[in-house]
């Protein structure tokens, strides 16, 4: 049986076999008790009936001597029967109907007092006999046992001095008080024992419960008493560890719908029937925000977006009327030049699910394949012919002046710079595409990234007046490829400086953080870009104006590594135009990848 005090919050509680072991042995004791009480005074009432009996018949033989005999004659008599036949303590005394004493062997009787107030004579005139325990004679000074007896002339009374045997023959037989206790105490061992191991099921039941409620390990082993309620408490163990393997496999089916979802290829999002966010990937928050005109902070603001209040009609409708049959809405969505399929599945209580499908993305990915080979092969070729073209003029004019040479060997030296960077594009991007997995990533701090970068183009910036508002918070950190981040937000800037204008202004925030991303928003105050072109944005050697785009310099590969380092990132990126004008891009980036 376990301890009886333990702890509990600074307080102290008696376990439950402790309290049902006291409460039992607590009753069982107060019963014997009781019993041994009654029992005592039950022996002690028959010692003093017996006693009594024993006395009376002593008045009986009395009464036998003294009938038949005169009145002058009696206390001869009484003295000769006493002498000869009675005890030599026994008191005797004959008392007439008055309560006069007429013959007492221990005193003088005339000197006596009435005797009509004793206890023992008024029982015996109202009942013929009566006894009086331990009652101090007011003539000897001597506590006595007395008994009468009521005849037709007198009454005889006999009493015993309370000496030590007479208490002895008075006081109840011990035996039965000593068995009882035995009885009481074999009974306590027997039933501490049973409490003991009903204590060891509870106990082990309890414990149980504890590392239950606190998900710790449990000895699924353990041996319970072999009785109902270790029946029981096995039951529960089993009835446990099903619940639990049931939770596990429900666990490793939610991760793998979650890893699916992340994987999708389709924005997903679930929610309650209040429109409260359960599950959603990246890629709902992705498109989601492409649909708005402005960014969204919480998932559940879609349900504001306009091109969604036929969705949230539907929902609300349907939440007014439930049914037990799924309801589904489907429809077409054309924003910012790319055609989104959004469906919305309603359940049986009232969850729902959305999700988002781009439709143009399939055929702008075998497009874009069909076209990486020309556009890889017309890029090299035009510096190459220009170099070609040049070193050829040089070479067949034996005669050219040394200034045009001079100057056609410049433009050899820019073309092959340009081819140079063109080739370093091709292989980065090759790098990424082949070996994503083994780039090295570490901790890499956005705000002092970004930071830097601006200080680094603070001249390009100053030339054309425009103003870079950089909104990151300090230290937000995410682990990943220096170089690749650095990559992102520098070609971003690059691609602004180069292609949105003059007196503009650079946005760079983060306007959204859950547990595994961070939202980046890159947006410029320029010109802008035309629906048709967003799509296309981030294409391999895509060019909105080429001839201009090369005049600048250009790869046309700059975005297509922008996008490739945040795929490897584990985010997303897109392009829209603001509703004030100027580009831009939303992107996210995941904190572990």
């Amino acid at each position: 049986m376990d301890t009886v005090l333990k702890p509990n919050k600074h307080k102290y509680y008696i376990s439950f076999s402790w309290r049902l072991f006291l409460l039992v042995i607590s009753l069982f004791i107060v019963f014997s008790l009781c019993f041994i009480a009654y029992q005592y005074q039950r022996e002690k009432e028959y010692k003093v009936e017996l006693l009594d009996m024993q006395l009376q018949d002593n008045n009986e033989r009395l009464y036998t001597e003294l009938r038949d005999l005169s009145d002058t004659v009696w206390n001869d008599a009484l003295n000769q029967y006493i002498t000869r036949y009675v005890n030599k303590d026994l008191r005797v005394t004959i008392i007439n109907l008055q309560g006069k004493v007429l013959y007492d062997n221990f005193g003088d009787s005339l000197n006596m007092e009435n005797h009509i107030g004793r206890p023992e004579i008024q029982k015996a005139l109202r009942d013929g006999k009566g006894y009086d325990v331990r009652r101090l004679s007011q003539t000897m000074g001597v506590p006595y046992f007395y008994s009468a007896t009521l005849y037709d002339k007198c009454i005889v009374r006999s009493a015993l001095p309370y000496s030590l045997d007479l208490l002895k023959n008075l006081s109840a037989d011990p035996h039965y008080i000593w068995f009882t206790v035995i009885i009481t105490l074999l009974l306590a061992f027997f039933f501490y024992r049973f409490t003991a191991r009903l204590g060891k099921a509870i106990n082990q039941l309890r414990e149980f419960a504890k590392r239950a409620d606190k998900n710790e390990p449990i000895n699924m082993d353990s041996e319970f008493p072999h009785n109902e309620l270790g029946e029981i408490s096995e039951h529960i163990v089993k009835i446990y560890k099903r619940l639990r393997e049931t939770k596990e496999a429900l666990y490793i089916e939610r991760e793998k719908l979650i890893t699916h979802l992340q994987t999708s290829r389709e924005g997903l999002g679930v929610f309650t029937k209040d429109k409260k966010e359960i599950l959603v990937n990246n890629l709902f928050t992705q498109y989601s925000n492409l649909i708005s005109d402005s960014n969204l902070e919480e998932t559940e603001d879609i349900f504001t977006i306009n091109e969604f209040k036929s969705i949230t009609d539907f929902i609300d409708k349907m939440s007014r009327r439930p049914s037990r049959e799924e309801k589904r809405m489907s429809i077409n969505i054309n924003k910012n030049g790319r055609v989104f399929i959004v469906e919305c599945i309603i359940f049986q209580d009232l969850c729902f699910e959305i999700s988002i499908n781009d439709v143009s993305q399939e055929e702008e990915q075998i497009r874009l394949k069909r076209q990486l080979t020309q556009n890889i092969a017309h890029e090299l070729k035009t510096p190459v012919s220009s170099i070609q073209g040049y070193l050829e003029t040089i070479v067949s004019n034996e005669n050219l002046p040394r200034e045009k040479m001079t100057l056609f060997l410049e433009r050899c030296y820019a073309q092959s710079n340009r081819l140079a960077r063109l080739l370093r594009d091709i292989s980065v991007l090759t790098r990424m595409d082949e070996a994503a997995n083994m780039i090295d990533m570490e901790k890499v701090d956005i705000s002092v990234l970004v930071a830097n970068i601006v200080n680094e183009v603070s001249l390009e910036l100053e030339e054309k007046h425009i103003t870079v508002v950089n909104s990151l918070r300090p230290r937000i950190q995410l682990k990943g490829n220096y170089s690749l981040l650095y990559s992102i937000f520098r070609n971003l800037m690059d691609n602004a400086i180069a292609y949105a204008g003059t007196n503009i202004r650079i946005n760079i925030s983060c306007f959204r953080e859950d547990e595994n991303y961070y939202y980046f928003s890159f947006a410029d105050t320029g010109v802008g870009v035309a629906p048709e072109h967003l799509n296309r944005l981030f294409e391999r050697f895509y060019r909105i104006d080429k001839g201009r785009s090369r005049k600048l310099g250009g790869t046309g590969l700059g975005l297509a590594i922008v996008k490739n380092a945040v795929l490897i990132h584990g985010g997303t990126i897109s392009a829209k135009n603001n509703q004030g004008g100027g580009l831009e891009f939303v992107f996210t980036l995941a904190k572990e990848k």
